[in-house]
């Protein structure tokens, strides 16, 4: 009797030993892919952002309750193209996260793989643009390659994405990987391609970029945030590399 109660002990001593063990893994697993996100704003300044541009920080941009702020309180009016804000950390395989909002027919836009330089003065020279729109009362867009979560200029969104109205928060994710590159849009993929490969050759060669050799010429370069003129806002911004 004595040996049979020891060894049930010994048995729930090891199972429990085990059960400890295996929720120390999964709580340092869980521990390890969260410390693979990169916070790239942290809510309360421009920290690691940088103005695409020798200029420092212009009165377009501004932080307003814990998110960036381009143009903020301007509402439906437009105050004309100006630089971009950009991370100061490069990135090549990744998958980056945040959430938008933007006034009422509003226009701006995410770019990644930006390269500064003097003489191209803008980030779309060298950087593709996830297309940040409100599609309903848009003002200056009305092609389907250039509408919201497009690949700006070059491949159109599913017809089943179902972005929010103006001023409400839109979850956006972008992922690049070795060139194939996926387009999110409130946990919906709208749009996959593969940079570099025949189809998308074909289409640059009939797009705006056609005589652009900087576009997406590289794999590594930092994200960048559009002031295309109008109220956008950006916050809970994520990045990790892949």
């Amino acid at each position: 009797m004595r040996l049979k109660l020891f060894a049930l002990l010994t048995t729930m001593l090891f199972i429990s030993a085990c059960g400890s063990k295996s929720s120390e893994s999964t709580e340092a697993q869980t521990e390890t892919e969260t410390s693979q996100w990169i916070t790239l704003f942290n809510g309360e300044n421009f920290e690691g952002w940088e103005m695409y541009g020798p200029e420092p920080f212009t009165e377009h941009w501004s932080i307003v309750d814990g998110a960036i702020a381009c143009n903020a309180g301007i509402g439906e009016e437009n105050v004309g193209f100006f630089r971009s804000i950009m991370t100061q950390q490069e990135f090549g395989n990744f998958e980056l996260e945040l959430e938008y909002k933007i006034a009422k027919g509003g226009n701006s836009g995410i770019f990644y793989h930006v390269v500064e330089k003097e003489d191209w003065g803008h980030d779309y020279m060298s950087g593709p643009e996830y297309q940040v729109l409100d599609d309903e009362f848009s003002r200056s867009e009305t092609e389907p390659f250039k509408m919201v979560a497009s690949n700006y200029a070059m491949h159109a969104p599913a017809e089943t994405k179902k972005p929010n109205p103006f001023m409400q928060w839109n979850k956006v994710k972008i992922v690049y990987n070795n060139g194939l590159v996926e387009h999110w849009l409130n946990d919906e993929k709208v749009l996959e391609f593969i940079e570099g490969s025949e189809e998308w050759t074909a289409r640059k060669d009939r797009s705006k970029w056609a005589n652009v050799e900087s576009y997406a010429a590289s794999k590594k370069g930092r994200i960048s945030l559009q002031n295309h003129g109008d109220e956008v806002y950006y916050r809970n911004i994520r990045i990790k590399e892949l």
